[in-house]
């Protein structure tokens, strides 16, 4: 029997539907990467706020702090270990991309380390794109460059398009204006907890665990630098603060006539937001550093990277109960 082309064509589709509808359904693909899965596992705890510090695809101390207060709030085994408990599915596909636009240049410029230069802008940006784009994707530069194999990070300009972790980004251009954020009567009984030890806050509403991110505290019996040990109280939330950097009081805790008034950005020194104790001096704050968050010390205070601080601020509000140990 001989077929038009036209014919043969229509009966090539035919077969192949007859076929692919008996065909069991396959799930979908899943990472079989022991970085994938790792990241994967990141992700889905970043976006269930227990932050596992900054995604860079490897096994670590937040990572595993993180998953153990995760199963903690879920009422699971608190074994810190990867099991059929965690939904790893809801995070696909495991990465995104971000393409970058003209007006993301504003965030970006000259970025000076010392106060004396610093207090000379009227802002404090990013210094490259780079830092831009780790910080609101959540992650190391150093994974990006692994995701990313042959494109020049130090090099990124509008129109490029990147890889990047599939978190919640980190959006600095809707964060609130200056200022102080209103009190929410309904999270006053909330309580932080500050583990100096295990460098980690963690949000209670009542006997519930809802949020836990890594911290920098200050350095443990070092005087003025070590963050104090007991219950206090927030006096408020200030969005893109300013600070005066006084060497005087960072170093041994006594204000000077030797200090700088450095401007707001995501590199200021506390970074995009200051929550205020009624303890002179000391606060819970962002960073302009959070690729050292956990692994560094602070003056006292207790340091946050800027994507974990301001998703906190939205769970707690002036007049709460800060608990340090």
């Amino acid at each position: 029997m001989k077929f038009l082309p036209h014919a043969l064509s229509l009966l090539v589709l035919a077969t192949a539907s007859i076929a692919l509808a008996q065909e069991p359904q396959v799930a979908k693909a899943v990472p079989v990467a022991t970085r994938d899965i790792t990241t994967q596992l990141q992700i889905f705890l970043d976006q269930q706020l227990f932050g596992p510090g900054k995604i860079d695809g490897r096994p670590g101390e937040f990572l595993s702090k993180a998953l153990i207060r995760y199963q903690r709030a879920h009422g699971l085994p608190e074994t810190g270990v990867l099991d059929a408990n965690i939904p790893l599915d809801t995070v696909y596909p495991v990465y995104t991309f971000y393409t970058f636009k003209e007006e993301d240049l504003k965030f970006v410029g000259p970025s000076p380390s010392k106060p004396e230069e610093q207090c000379k802008l009227k802002y404090l940006p990013y210094p490259s794109l780079l830092e831009f784009l780790t910080e609101r994707y959540h992650c190391a530069p150093e994974f990006l460059e692994k995701i990313n194999k042959g494109m020049k990070l130090e090099d990124l300009k509008p129109g490029d398009q990147v890889r990047v972790p599939n978190v919640e980004p980190f959006i600095i251009e809707e964060l609130p204006k200056q200022g102080f954020l209103p009190e929410k009567p309904e999270y006053k009984k909330r309580v932080i907890q500050i583990h100096r030890n295990e460098k980690m806050l963690d949000v209670f509403d009542g006997e519930a665990l809802i949020a836990s991110v890594p911290i920098t505290p200050g350095i443990m019996g070092g005087g003025a630098k070590e963050t104090p040990a007991g219950a206090w109280k927030i006096l408020g939330i200030a969005t893109s603060p300013t600070f005066r950097w006084d060497k005087g009081v960072l170093e041994e805790g006594k204000r000077t006539d030797n200090f700088y008034n450095l401007p707001a950005g995501p590199r200021n020194p506390v970074g995009v937001l200051w929550i205020g104790l009624n303890k002179p001096g000391i606060g819970i704050h962002g960073t302009s550093n959070p690729q050292t968050i956990g692994r560094a010390q602070s003056h006292g205070c207790m340091r946050v990277a800027n994507w974990d601080v301001v998703r906190i601020s939205k769970l707690i509000t002036k007049g709460m109960t800060v608990i340090i140990e």
